[in-house]
């Protein structure tokens, strides 16, 4: 059989005149997914997704912000009457709206899906559902190329709109006054997100522990912060958030602390968090 004539190689020149792949611009990162969550009611988880938000927005970044609690406080502390909303966060749960629809530009420099009490009824509806985990990573997958934070304001509860916000987060922070019994409430709230990862979100993260209502003059407050991240094996967040009255009159204008008292204690905390997150996020 006659040997097979060998292809010659391509010319030199030809070869650095082949057309290269066109190179392809990265995208940008999809936004991080931050749960605010503790069963606990009190605890300043509203409090601290109103201020952490603002305060990623004074590092420029884009920030949403979704209530997740009928009782409407994240959406009234923003300056957004609950009373007057028509479309809200309920509605899109339950496919009776678009996420783009309801969302509201705040003072504070961030975005905002509202409640209303509407939302007390949206567990009930979505107890039938197929998958009902899963509607709130659906509904924010709509967006989440818009922004580079979004942050869960979570019900005091472990229902089903708490397991939806552990399902669509990439993070969970969990606030927690520095008081004994709030001890309690972590264990039980590790215990659901350890559920989380095993059976809905393998990626979730806990970020830590955000120690709130701090009165660093107690000697109890000191031997709960101190104890709080050997008992858990969790971060604990630096600086811990002091109790002041900042906090309560910063509502009233529909504001966070960050704008209504911007060189307090309680500002430069939450600004301080913020910026040890980042790197995280």
């Amino acid at each position: 059989m006659p040997a097979r004539s060998k292809v010659p190689d391509a010319p030199a020149a030809a070869k650095a005149t082949a057309p290269r792949p066109r190179a392809r611009k990265p995208k940008p990162p999809k936004a991080a997914i931050i749960a605010v969550a503790n069963q606990k009611g009190g605890v300043a988880k509203t409090t601290s997704v109103a201020s952490l938000g603002a305060a990623f927005a004074e590092l420029g970044k884009r920030v949403l912000l979704v209530d997740l609690d009928a009782q409407a406080c994240l959406t009234f502390s923003l300056g957004v009457d609950p009373d007057a909303v028509e479309e809200s966060i309920h509605h899109v749960l339950l496919g009776q709206a678009d996420l783009d629809d309801v969302i509201v530009t705040c003072a504070d420099g961030v975005d905002l899906v509202p409640s209303t009490i509407d939302l007390a009824g949206t567990e009930g509806a979505l107890l039938g559902r197929p998958a009902r985990e899963y509607v709130l990573q659906q509904v924010l997958a709509e967006v989440r190329d818009d922004y580079d934070v979004i942050l869960l304001d979570c019900s005091p509860s472990l229902g089903v709109l708490t397991l939806n916000a552990l399902t669509a987060a990439t993070g969970v922070l969990i606030p927690m006054p520095c008081e004994m019994l709030s001890h309690r409430g972590v264990g039980q709230l590790l215990d659901t997100i350890a559920d989380v990862k095993k059976f809905l979100n393998k990626r979730l993260i806990v970020l830590g522990v955000l120690p709130t209502l701090y009165d660093g003059r107690s000697s109890h407050a000191r031997a709960v912060l101190a104890d709080v991240g050997e008992r858990y094996g969790l971060d604990v967040l630096e600086p811990p958030i002091p109790k002041t009255v900042r906090f309560a009159e910063a509502p009233g204008v529909g504001r966070s602390i960050l704008a209504t008292a911007r060189t307090s204690k309680g500002a430069k905390a939450y600004r301080a968090v913020a910026q040890s997150l980042l790197p995280r996020l």
